[in-house]
């Protein structure tokens, strides 16, 4: 039986994936390069766990591919006195490298926008998936000028996007194309049509 070099396949990943792909910013490497992306997977996906590509999870969830989550994260120039709110998993890969970077992270589920009522409002927010469109209610936790990165659904393709709040809206605007799981909570609203 061969026993897998986790270690290794994270250096792999950042050298061939991550470097060649654009990602430069330090954090983002380092706690790409640190953390045991194997954990975050089901045991039958271990051995692929650092391949640059989606993972389904067994909650029906999905693990992005890792450049697409650098890249993502690299965009929304994450500082360490931010206040981030991520759309995402809390105990999830994502999660654990913002908590590299910030010490104050606040994490809420897509379905349930409502649970991130803290009053507070983020410097910047990061969704982890793809939408169609974003719900206004999310929106009213940016502070004014935050910086939102996502992905995008533009038809059948994926693309990754940042933009700033302004007056309670964002406006994105793609900076990559890559394969990011969409969200179905942020799927386009269904139109009433006689």
């Amino acid at each position: 039986m061969e026993v897998l070099n986790f270690e290794h396949m994270r250096r792999s990943m950042v050298d061939s994936q991550l470097r060649t792909s654009g990602v430069t910013d330090a954090w983002v490497v380092a706690a790409m390069g640190s953390i045991a992306r194997e954990d975050y997977v089901p045991a039958s996906h271990r051995d692929t766990a650092y391949m640059d590509r989606a993972v389904t999870l067994s909650d029906g969830s999905v693990l992005n591919p890792p450049v697409s989550t650098a890249l993502l994260l690299q965009a929304a120039e994450i500082r360490q006195d931010d206040d981030v709110l991520l759309v995402g998993k809390a105990g999830g890969y994502v999660a654990e490298i913002l908590k590299q970077r910030v010490a104050n992270l606040t994490t809420v589920d897509a379905d349930n926008l409502g649970d991130a009522q803290t009053g507070k409002h983020f410097s910047v927010i990061v969704i982890d998936g793809a939408a169609a469109e974003l719900p206004a209610a999310l929106l009213q936790f940016a502070s004014e000028g935050a910086r939102v990165v996502t992905g995008v659904i533009e038809g059948a393709v994926t693309r990754l996007a940042k933009g700033y709040v302004h007056k309670g809206n964002v406006a994105l605007k793609s900076f990559a194309d890559s394969e990011i799981a969409p969200i179905a909570a942020f799927a386009h609203k269904r139109e009433f049509v006689f």
